[in-house]
């Protein structure tokens, strides 16, 4: 692994795990984090170890608090296409299921990057928002889209036109979180959701992700023919042989990621 500044890796078994490490700073997001964000991640997502992906924030007051204004303050429009772009183009790209463990707040850069991610579980203290609205533009990484396809229009056209603050639970009943746990509780919540995942067979969960998001980006006759082709073409693995083999024999399956 590369030496980072902004953030932190580990390994737990077959999890990896990436923290933003800005604490001072309520890990707010700048280019270069984002940068580093996205190698990190990369990195995970080649390693055949590797199953699953959790992402949290450093400190307990928040995952990540935004983007970095004082940054950004200055930046042209050209700036910003060519600085902030990139890398959020390439954290998307990514394979491996992704899982949030949010505890404080995720607010503007850092809601979106949550949601950018697969699973979402978050601390009863977690409070979501894009703010962006409250200092003259708008989301910029997703916010838009994302929270619109996740909760709806109205609530959505709601919190980015307010730039209101949303307790996790009141989001968890809406369908963006998964989980909501006692504060201070979202990191072993989100590994314990992580090594589930990891005990599956690796190449089915990322044909299973890529076909979910389908379900988001194409028409409805275009995703039905992902997931048939992803379907059809896990029967060439050695991990489909040992699983049906497995429930035949009424044992537990070991997934090699083959």
């Amino acid at each position: 692994m590369a030496e980072y500044h902004y953030i932190l890796t580990e390994r737990d078994e077959h999890v990896g795990i990436v923290t933003l490490n800005r604490p001072k700073e309520l890990n707010a997001l700048n280019f270069q984090l984002i940068e580093e964000l996205a190698h990190a991640l990369e990195d995970f997502d080649r390693d055949e170890a590797i199953h699953c992906i959790v992402i949290t924030g450093s400190g307990e007051k928040a995952f990540a608090a935004g983007a970095d204004i004082k940054e950004m303050a200055d930046k042209s429009p050209i700036d910003m296409l060519q600085d902030s772009s990139d890398g959020w183009r390439r954290i998307k790209r990514v394979r491996t299921p992704l899982i949030a463990a949010v505890g404080g707040y995720a607010l503007g850069g850092g809601c979106e990057l949550v949601m950018t991610c697969d699973m979402i579980v978050a601390s009863e203290n977690a409070r979501f928002g894009q703010p962006e609205i409250l200092i003259g533009v708008i989301p910029g990484a997703g916010g838009t889209q994302r929270l619109t396809r996740a909760i709806g229009k109205y609530r959505a056209m709601e919190m980015i036109l307010t730039g209101a603050q949303i307790p996790a639970q009141e989001l968890a009943d809406l369908g963006l979180v998964n989980r909501v746990v006692p504060k201070g509780k979202h990191l072993d919540a989100a590994l314990e959701l992580a090594h589930k995942v990891a005990e599956q067979a690796p190449i089915a969960a990322r044909l299973a992700k890529e076909s979910i998001l389908a379900a988001f980006e194409t028409p409805l006759a275009d995703g039905l023919e992902i997931e048939q082709k992803n379907f059809s073409l896990l029967f060439a693995t050695e991990d489909m042989r040992e699983g049906m083999r497995a429930f035949i024999e009424k044992r537990k399956a070991e997934f090699k990621g083959r």
